[in-house]
């Protein structure tokens, strides 16, 4: 398919979609809404994210539609439902994230998916660490991180009815089932898989995990981190699992001396975290999670790669995702060799 051709179906897709998104707020609020400004955002290979504007008797409104991709989606991921489910809750206990105002049903026409609000920053990873804007704000995001961290940890677990729990054990049994379905026997994979299995870390509560929390899915202004984005691999887990994940290298951005993200320190981030939850941050645990995570995003990568060569979704994202895999190997050998 040509650029050109590329451009008339995303504009055809977005006219498709405007009708029903108009029916939907005005069943929503009761009342006339106009949409204008419909248009695809860049980024995220497992839902579509589209930007707008909604104009009513309220005033003119930014908002964000989110939208699953339905059969396309990793076997891991929550559905769309569930994700606006967490992300209401969190929300409501104080946590920095988008507001969801309306959840998508089967007649609206659209598929899965919800609507919340849109928040002004800049997410993509490469801006907030060279950018000079964001200088002053690179300097606290790590203690941010551990502040928001702690909130994310704090939510009622009773609020988040149904949520799958996904400790160790049980993500090491998933990731594995995943990763032997594309008959790739990578050896330094194989080996991760068992020492991962061998030196599974004691679990001393069991909280809301965000699941991605890291460089990439963190909105961010002049003055830090304004949300938390991307709630889709929620589950309730070891909280010491979000502090490993943050740290994972392919979120640093090529900033390797900046554990957290390409921006902080880990001590930054452990204080404010220790301070914020009045919980000790276990570094063995936190070391485990790291390694974990470095597997769990070779195996998605694995997965991207796959979507495109099987032909079920042929996508330049998917397949470019695919090619980070040898990466992932590299940072699992030099974690396993304390580097």
């Amino acid at each position: 398919m040509s650029e050109f051709a590329d451009i008339d179906a995303e504009a055809n897709l977005a006219q498709n979609l405007a009708g029903p998104l108009e029916k939907l707020l005005t069943r929503q609020w009761q009342e006339p809404v106009a949409i204008s400004g419909l248009r695809r955002l860049t980024g995220g290979a497992a839902a579509q994210t589209w930007f707008f504007n909604a104009s009513s008797a309220r005033g003119l409104q930014a908002l964000i539609f989110r939208r699953g991709h339905d059969a396309s989606q990793f076997g891991g991921a929550l559905t769309k439902s569930d994700e606006a489910m967490v992300i209401s809750a969190a929300v409501a206990a104080g946590v920095a994230a988008p507001e969801v105002i309306a959840q998508l049903c089967p007649e609206d026409g659209l598929g899965e998916g919800f609507i919340m609000r849109h928040i002004e920053g800049e997410t993509l990873p490469q801006k907030i660490l060279k950018d000079p804007r964001y200088g002053p704000a690179r300097e606290q995001m790590a203690g941010q991180c551990g502040d928001i961290l702690a909130a994310i940890h704090a939510v009622a677990l009773s609020s988040l009815g149904g949520l799958k729990r996904a400790l160790a054990v049980d993500q090491i049994a998933f990731y594995r089932q995943a990763y032997d379905g594309y008959r790739q026997s990578l050896p330094v994979f194989e080996y991760a898989f068992r020492w991962l299995a061998e030196h599974i870390p004691n679990c001393a509560e069991e909280t809301l995990v965000h699941g991605d929390f890291r460089n990439g899915n963190l909105m961010v202004g002049e003055d830090g981190i304004r949300a938390v984005l991307d709630w889709e691999l929620s589950h309730i887990g070891d909280p010491m699992e979000d502090l490993g994940w943050l740290c994972v290298n392919s979120w640093r951005f090529g900033r390797i001396d900046k554990p957290v993200g390409g921006f902080g320190d880990r001590e930054s981030l452990y204080q404010a975290y220790t301070q914020a939850s009045g919980r000790q941050v276990n570094n063995d645990a936190v070391k485990f999670w790291e390694l974990f995570g470095v597997l769990k995003w070779g195996v998605i990568c694995l997965y991207q790669c796959d979507m495109h060569l099987s032909g079920r979704e042929r996508s330049l994202e998917r397949v470019a995702i695919g090619r980070r895999v040898s990466e992932c190997e590299l940072d699992i050998l030099d974690l396993l060799r304390g580097k």
